[in-house]
């Protein structure tokens, strides 16, 4: 049996406040024709479907032409709520939904039920299991819950596994050791840390949460990633969709199929002058890809930004790497204030502030302006 393992499309979502609706339209558009290439049984989207609890109408339009798309396909598509979603909004219509294959998770109210699929090697159950915080699952038993391992080791051992049949989870949490990017939540002292162990008695874990692709302690336990670039810091990841096949009952294998953008989040490094030559940025994609740049001039640019945005026309974010932003001096209070002249108090000042010393022409360019306003004041 085979499924697409998707998550964290994040509907809706700024990136350094660029709206990214058309670029998630498009990339959604490229999973409908990896589903029309791979015929799945199934499509498990793993949380996260908006970026806000409140979605706007246009990422709701979104999903909504998304989910229309995979029901003409008559696939089981199962879908869970992500810490940024709120599960009331995501369950709502969900027992009319399920006649037409669209499986939507529940708020959670203690009780998890399997949805049973069936091939020539028995019966496979998925288990839905929207993001829960300790608190959700104190309200339902009695037992000590202090951590989300806790939380998530109750809920598990309370479902009603069969161990012959092949049983996936369908989840959205942090689990230990996985390597997060800048687009995530992240809670103080890793509170949110939930052992690899507790998923023991499944063959699959579709997690979501991590936007980086990737296993955590073993193959059966897996991020797919987001299906777009959300940070800088996954600016070298590669995008791909999970493409899982389960056999007989011990047989899982996973593969990726990459998912290019339509517009890439690139960095690029240099001096002004080296990033404005036509012959560095010719014959590349950066020009219409969402860029950050890094300017190693010891000086500011006038106008940087306008003047760069003729050349790379989604430029989202900018900074300088040189002298004055690498060495971090410490602005103390002057004491010798009064044994010092306005030129050396002036030339102290520079220097702390930028982290280097005013050049020959500065210098002789402030000690010109001192000594005529210090001539208008005699």
């Amino acid at each position: 049996m085979k499924f697409i393992h998707l998550s964290d499309l994040h509907l809706g979502k700024r990136v350094n406040e660029y709206q990214m609706l058309d670029d998630q339209a498009y990339i959604l558009k490229k999973i409908i024709n990896i589903i029309d290439d791979e015929v799945p049984d199934g499509v498990i989207i793993a949380g996260d479907i908006y970026d806000k609890s409140v979605p706007s109408a246009e990422a709701v339009g979104l999903f909504d032409d998304f989910l229309v798309r995979l029901a003409k396909r008559k696939l089981e598509v199962f879908i869970i709520s992500g810490n940024h979603d709120s599960p009331e909004r995501i369950a709502f219509g969900s027992r009319i939904m399920d006649a037409s294959g669209i499986h939507l998770s529940p708020v959670y109210d203690g009780k998890i039920l399997p949805f049973s699929m069936q091939d020539e090697h028995g019966t496979v159950d998925i288990y839905m299991l929207p993001f829960i915080k300790p608190a959700h699952v104190r309200m339902f038993c009695d037992e000590e819950i202090s951590s989300y391992t806790d939380a998530i080791n109750y809920v598990i051992s309370n479902l009603d596994i069969k161990p012959k049949n092949r049983n996936i989870i369908v989840t959205h949490q942090f689990v230990t050791g996985a390597s997060r990017s800048e687009s995530e939540e992240i809670s103080i002292g890793g509170s949110d840390n939930v052992n690899a162990d507790v998923f023991a008695p499944f063959d699959y874990v579709a997690l979501g949460h991590i936007h980086s692709p990737q296993n955590c302690g073993s193959d059966h336990i897996r991020y797919c990633g987001t299906p777009l670039k959300y940070s800088f810091s996954e600016a070298k990841d590669h995008k791909s969709v999970t493409v899982v096949e389960l056999a007989e009952k011990g047989k899982v294998s996973y593969r990726t199929v990459e998912l290019v953008p339509q517009h890439d989040l690139v960095e690029l490094k240099g001096t002004y002058a080296e990033l404005t030559l036509k012959s560095f940025y010719e014959g590349s994609t950066w020009q219409e890809d969402y860029t950050h740049i890094t300017l190693t001039d010891e000086e500011d640019i006038p106008d940087v930004i306008g003047k760069l945005r003729t050349i790379y026309h989604r430029l989202m974010k900018l900074d300088y790497d040189n002298k004055r932003t690498r060495l971090n001096m410490e602005i103390n209070s002057v004491t010798d204030v009064e044994s010092k002249s306005p030129l050396e108090l002036f030339s102290d000042f520079y220097k702390l502030q930028n982290n280097q010393p005013m050049t020959q022409e500065q210098f002789d360019y402030v000690k010109l302006l001192i000594e005529k306003s210090w001539e208008g004041e005699k």
